[in-house]
């Protein structure tokens, strides 16, 4: 499919379940079970290019609801944000920097009331 499959994939764990039953079997087959749209088909009773269509709605749907929600784009933030604080106070603790150590532990308080 045309957008990045990891992409996809996350946007789906996010908002999967928003799907109707049939399009969660398909992108289930299609992007977590490697599938091929020939067997989706078969399998769904459907024709390639009906499986095709409904693939490429769907990643239109989960994008759509990222746009309007953003929960990805925060929980990506949020995650990168963690890494940074893990690097830090790793870092400080193994040079017993203790200044900072207060600034990673402000780092966070700001990034908190941010979010």
């Amino acid at each position: 499919m045309a957008k990045d499959r990891e992409q996809v994939v996350l946007l789906y764990d996010f908002y999967g379940q928003l799907l109707t039953k049939k399009q969660q079997q398909m992108m289930d087959m299609f992007y977590l079970e490697d599938f091929s749209l020939g067997e989706i088909g078969e399998l769904c009773g459907v024709s390639r290019q009906a499986v095709y269509d409904t693939l490429k709605r769907c990643e239109k749907i989960l994008t759509n609801y990222e746009t309007k929600l953003g929960l990805k784009e925060r929980f990506t933030k949020e995650r990168e944000l963690r890494q940074k604080i893990l690097v830090g106070i790793n870092q400080a603790a193994a040079k017993k920097d203790w200044q900072k150590l207060q600034n990673v532990l402000l780092l966070l308080q700001n990034e908190e009331d941010n979010l």
